[in-house]
């Protein structure tokens, strides 16, 4: 193994990596078509392959051969880079995820200390790719769902971040293995239901999920920021959209579930199956809400945002110190 230089190392490990991340995000969404179908009493995709697997091939094969178009008044440098700006920031995330006790160093492109303050850096910037996809696409219905994304994000990440530091302060630790370490005893989602409430309505938002996609709306901006985009740089915005929520879900795994460690001591099962199993547990939260709850009016989603969430998730962290400082006799 020492014979193998490092840098192969990380090459083969990110192209497994990322493997894992297209393969994951394509039957996401053929996931999401047939729960959707199966909640509105229709078939979803059955026509291509065996139950409707080959669909998601189907999918990409006619994005990737559509027109690709660029408004004439469209600024092209910022139009054509803002969904790598998506991507890029979606999968950065992706890759530092442990999903099992050997895979912080085996699986995972890196193994960083500070893992969910990496995270929460790269999910920040994401709003940059929206952003300039809206402004530069030059024309109002983008413009106004950009707007919309900036003042929804930037609410929604504050109740997220406090709704976590609870976590933080139990586990001592900021690193995703560490976090996963402290809750062998007791995993946090007992201790920290509040914060895990709190954590799982923002993600929501954080996404742009319905009931809160107000930045997308067709039915009030004609699609949001991505109207004007068209072909590969539309599937690319699609493609970080699920990746969002995919890495959004294997934090609450890691953050408040116990990561990999499995439940009654059914240790006889690998811990990347718990793992996957209790991630999938949350992709289906978001396909159920998008399937049964009607998109919220943007004034009650602000309002809900710095109204409800911010100071209950303010309470939480207050009472979570009390706690913690009073037990440690400070």
């Amino acid at each position: 193994m020492d014979m193998v230089p490092v840098w192969l190392i990380v090459v083969i490990k990110s192209l497994v990596v990322l493997l894992i991340v297209i393969t994951t995000f394509a039957y996401s969404m053929l996931f999401e078509r047939k729960i959707l179908g199966w909640m509105q009493l229709r078939p979803g995709p059955d026509r291509v392959g065996p139950w409707g697997m080959l669909q998601p091939a189907a999918d990409a094969v006619k994005m990737f051969f559509k027109e690709d178009l660029t408004p004439k008044n469209a600024d092209p440098v910022i139009y054509k880079l803002a969904p790598f700006i998506s991507l890029i920031t979606a999968m950065g995330a992706f890759a530092i995820i442990p999903f099992s006790e050997s895979s912080a160093g085996l699986w995972a492109v890196g193994n960083v200390d500070a893992g969910i303050l990496y995270i929460f850096a790269l999910t920040s910037i994401s709003v940059y790719g929206i952003t300039l996809a809206g402004w530069a696409s030059s024309s109002k219905y983008p413009l106004l769902g950009s707007i919309r994304s900036t003042a929804q994000m930037i609410s929604y990440e504050l109740a997220m971040t406090l709704s976590v530091v609870g976590v933080l302060i139990m586990a001592g630790t900021t690193s995703l293995s560490g976090i996963v370490h402290a809750q062998y005893n007791l995993w946090f989602i007992a201790p920290q239901f509040l914060g895990f409430l709190i954590y799982l309505t923002t993600a929501v938002a954080e996404t742009n999920r319905a009931p809160f996609d107000l930045v997308e709306a067709e039915t009030e901006l004609v699609g949001g920021f991505h109207t004007e985009y068209s072909g590969l740089r539309f599937g690319l915005f699609f493609i970080a959209e699920y990746l969002n929520m995919i890495t959004v879900s294997c934090l609450a795994t890691l953050l408040f579930l116990g990561g990999w460690s499995a439940p009654l001591g059914l240790t006889m099962v690998p811990g990347i199956v718990w793992f996957v199993a209790k991630a999938g547990v949350f992709l289906f939260i978001y396909m159920w809400l998008r399937g049964t709850l009607p998109r919220l009016r943007y004034d009650r989603l602000m309002a809900f945002g710095w109204k409800v969430l911010l100071p209950v998730a303010t309470l939480n962290l207050i009472v979570t110190s009390a706690v913690i400082a009073f037990r440690g006799g400070v």
